[in-house]
């Protein structure tokens, strides 16, 4: 674990492209592939018995386990549509992509056909996952959801009012069927440079200019998500507060800044401390902390997430599908450079893109022990994921 003061970030005892250019080529092969950076948790179990996580772990097969660390996307008008497309692969979750207005009672009956679609070939519950930040993202709304002001705004609120204001909104998401929400931003964007930051101060996605204050309102919303039975996701670590692009639209996103002393980390690490129960890595480049690979598929900015701020628990990869950053790389070795690097959930925007991402990782999982132990421990921590917030229970 760690905490930050002034602009260090001090560890506790016991816990665990190029700046000015375009971004570095993304490695196919990142050093530490097959390996995992930072703390790993306990031997895995063998035999049926432990936690419900790691009983329900020995029980799946390998392309089961594999399947838990894919999160693809359907559409969030036609979720049960996109969930036939993905055919026989068994997913651990879906993400509804895109913009539904049809309302909370219509959205939760198209999830509840979706994850029976699933459910005929993944033996495990599925995750539902959306992007309901508020402002100018906001998949679901309609009657049943509540329009949700920006993140500026909602940073401008009380934290026990905001917490309870979040609350009331990630009700509505739960009874929908909604089990994640990618929410909150945790970037701060330092002001004055908003309309320079295309992928979040442009939109008025951050909680603030000022770490500080950004941390106390990440917190607050994490804790009302939670509050609820919403699983939380803190995005996009290190942070996108300070690039010139958009690593969704563009090549070339940077931040020559961010180091591990770097107080912009803040909003991270008390929302972890807090206990956050996922974070999403973005594709953008940190030069000063791997100045060769973006930060999905970079051990150092996994290790920095897992040793230095003490995380646990699910890491997610930004959207490995669509995204102009990664054009370069085949989508099946996205998908095995980012697990390999220590990512646990590789999301895709793409339905089409979970069968070769499925082969990607079963085919490296079969030829190096390492990337299989690695897959392995992935799998438990989405599955202890799960348990935490209800999804899975064990008898």
């Amino acid at each position: 674990m760690a905490v930050l003061t002034g602009a260090l970030l001090v560890p506790l005892a016991g816990c665990g492209g190029s700046a000015t250019g375009g971004p570095a080529a993304p490695s196919s092969t990142p050093s530490g592939a097959g390996t995992t950076p930072g703390t790993e948790p306990a031997p895995l179990p063998t035999a049926a018995g432990g936690s419900c996580a790691e009983r329900t772990l020995a029980d799946l097969d390998r392309a089961e386990r594999i399947g838990q660390l894919l999160m693809v996307g359907v559409p969030a008008t036609d979720p049960a549509g996109g969930a036939a497309q993905i055919g026989d692969v068994p997913v651990g979750g879906v993400f509804l992509r895109g913009r539904s207005s049809a309302g909370a009672a219509a959205v939760s009956e198209a999830v509840g056909a979706a994850v029976a679609q699933l459910g005929r070939t993944a033996s495990v519950p599925i995750q539902v996952a959306v992007d309901q930040e508020g402002g100018a993202v906001q998949t679901l709304q309609g009657p049943g959801f509540d329009l949700l002001p920006s993140a500026l705004e909602q940073g401008r609120q009380p934290p026990e009012q905001l917490r309870a204001t979040v609350r009331g909104w990630a009700r509505q998401l739960r009874d929908a069927g909604i089990t994640m929400d990618l929410a909150p931003v945790a970037d701060t964007v330092p002001a004055g440079t908003e309309d320079s930051n295309p992928p979040i101060g442009a939109s008025s996605r951050e909680y603030g200019s000022d770490p500080g204050a950004v941390a106390t309102a990440v917190t607050a919303v994490v804790a009302g998500l939670q509050d609820a039975g919403v699983a939380a996701t803190l995005k996009h670590f290190p942070g996108l507060g300070r690039v010139d692009a958009n690593t969704d639209t563009d090549v070339g996103a940077a931040d020559p800044e961010t180091d591990p002393d770097d107080p912009y980390l803040q909003p991270f690490a008390a929302a972890v401390a807090d206990g956050a129960a996922a974070v999403m890595v973005s594709s953008a480049t940190y030069p000063q902390l791997d100045p060769d690979r973006l930060a999905v598929f970079s051990p150092a900015v996994l290790g920095l997430l897992r040793d230095q701020l003490g995380f646990t628990g699910v890491v997610l990869s930004d959207d490995l599908g669509a995204a102009a950053a990664l054009a370069a790389v085949p989508v099946g070795q996205r998908a095995v450079d980012a697990v390999g690097a220590g990512v646990d959930v590789v999301l895709t925007i793409r339905t089409e893109d979970a069968a070769p991402m499925a082969a990607a990782l079963a085919e490296r999982a079969t030829t190096d022990p390492a990337f299989a132990a690695r897959v392995d421990r992935a799998a438990l921590r989405v599955l202890a994921l799960k348990t935490r917030f209800g999804l899975l229970t064990c008898g």
